[in-house]
C-alpha cells in the first residue's frame, strides 16, 4: 500500500478502538515505520534505501511483537514516569503491525521466518482498487465507532 493508505486506515482503526488522538498519532507514525526502515516513503528515497530487501526484515511482524511485549514488561520496572513513553512506543509498534497486515493484502510479507513470505494480492499498490479498499475500511471503522461509541 501507499503511505497515505497506511496512514488513513491505521489511524481510523486505532481512533475507533481508543477514541484518543495521541495513541492514534503514534500508531500513524508506526504505520510507515517498516517502509521508512527500508529507506522508502512518501515518494522520497532516503540515503539508506536499498540496503534492505523490500518487505524483508523490516516487515517481519515477530520483531514488532517482541518489541511490544518488551515495552510492556519493562513498563512495570520503569514506573509511572515512563508510562506515557512506553504507551507511545507500543502504539508505534502497533502501527507497524497494522502496516504489515495491510501489505499482506497487496503482496507477500514474512510471517514465521523473515525469508518466507505469505499474503494475497487483492489489489495492486497505487491502483484504484487500493484506494477503494482503504475507503471501505475507513467506512467500516467509522460504522463500528458509531455503533460502539454512541
Amino acid at each position: 500500500m501507499k503511505w497515505v493508505s497506511h496512514e488513513v486506515v491505521t489511524g481510523m482503526a486505532v481512533y475507533t478502538l481508543t477514541g484518543a488522538l495521541v495513541p492514534t498519532a503514534c500508531a500513524m507514525a508506526g504505520a510507515v515505520l517498516p517502509d521508512w526502515i527500508e529507506g522508502k516513503g512518501g515518494g522520497v528515497r532516503l540515503p539508506w534505501a536499498g540496503l534492505l530487501a523490500h518487505r524483508g526484515w523490516s516487515h517481519w511482524p515477530l520483531l514488532y511483537v517482541l518489541g511490544f511485549l518488551a515495552l510492556g514488561a519493562f513498563g512495570e520496572e520503569l514506573g509511572e514516569d515512563a508510562l506515557s513513553l512506553i504507551l507511545a512506543g507500543r502504539f508505534i509498534l502497533l502501527g507497524a503491525l497494522f502496516h504489515i497486515a495491510e501489505d499482506a493484502l497487496c503482496g507477500k510479507v514474512p510471517l514465521l521466518h523473515p525469508k518466507k513470505k505469505v499474503g494475497v494480492r487483492l489489489f495492486r499498490v497505487g491502483s484504484f482498487g487500493e484506494y477503494a479498499f482503504a475507503l471501505v475500511l475507513v467506512l467500516f471503522f467509522y460504522g463500528i465507532g458509531r455503533l460502539v461509541f454512541r
